[in-house]
């Protein structure tokens, strides 16, 4: 089926959205908000921990900005009123930071109020390098309205190390990602193993500060390397978390995880704007196309 896999992987762009909806449905939790809380309703039963994304970024108008800022403070209450085990995750591009500075940051600083209100995590995803200052700036003045704020930061960076180091406080939530975006080698490391080797110190240089690291990947190398750190240097599992996306296959080694006593979160994303995201992760584990197609005959 390798075959199968990669040609309509090839043919994504070129074909009807239609078509790849019953794909999409392994890795995004729906378009509304009603279908993401059922999935992650149903992840806390299962015992892992939640974070929800509403698909989408740079907005093109105030008025979408207002909208994506009204649809998370929903979810948030949301949230809070069904008890969910969840925080959100947001884009500061999706609340109109691209659009206008002063706007990102209104709306942002308006989401840390709602998420205190309601007792509702709130974690400001990273985007590319232009942004990665602001992002910091904005994190550091949302936590002094909300201790229930995180943040993201790439281990491609070659700036993440010190960034480590000047965020350290005891109300330090980072999220740590290897990146995403194509970045000039100027400022971001190339090579994968090195890549690798910068995100454990990374979690080490979190470990050996006041912070709380959540540790998000799917390379299973990697987290040998990350669960034989925690057991070397006996790190509390208060200080640490895992975190995955949703629908990226991964065995039983989130059972596993959970069966040690480590906390796991998944992240569930969902939105209108799901497209572009189930063709990115399908891209990147083609396979799944041939489960899905198996599943629909079996139907």
């Amino acid at each position: 089926m390798s075959w199968l896999n990669s040609s309509i992987a090839a043919l994504m762009h070129v074909s009807p959205k239609w078509f790849f909806r019953p794909f999409a449905k392994s890795y995004v939790a729906g378009e509304s908000i009603d279908s993401a809380l059922e999935v992650v309703r149903k992840l806390n039963e299962k015992g892992f921990s939640a974070t929800m994304d509403i698909l989408g970024e740079f907005v093109e108008t105030k008025d979408e900005a207002e909208n994506i800022l009204n649809a998370y403070s929903t979810l948030i209450q949301q949230i809070a009123q069904e008890n969910l085990d969840s925080t959100i995750s947001v884009k500061l591009t999706h609340l109109g930071l691209g659009l206008d500075p002063n706007l990102g940051k209104k709306n942002i600083l308006k989401l840390a109020q709602t998420g205190k209100e309601n007792n509702v995590g709130v974690t400001i995803d990273m985007e590319n390098s232009p942004y990665t200052s602001t992002t910091f700036a904005l994190y550091k003045k949302a936590l002094s309205i909300h201790n229930g704020m995180g943040a993201v930061i790439q281990a491609y960076l070659h700036r993440s190390l010190e960034d480590i180091q000047e965020l350290n406080s005891p109300l330090l939530n980072l999220r740590i990602c290897k990146g995403i975006y194509r970045e000039s080698p100027d400022i971001a490391i190339q090579d994968r193993n090195a890549i690798n080797d910068n995100y454990v110190e990374m979690a080490r240089a979190i470990f050996n500060g006041t912070g709380y690291a959540c540790l998000a990947t799917h390379d299973l190398g990697l987290l040998d390397r990350l669960e034989s750190l925690i057991e070397n240097e006996n790190i509390s599992p208060q200080r640490f978390e895992f975190q995955v996306l949703y629908g990226v296959p991964m065995g039983d080694r989130l059972e596993r995880l959970k069966a040690m006593g480590y906390k796991v979160r998944v992240y569930v994303p969902f939105g209108e704007a799901w497209f572009e995201y189930a063709i990115r992760r399908l891209k990147e584990n083609p396979t799944i196309i041939s489960y899905v197609i198996k599943n629909m005959f079996r139907k």
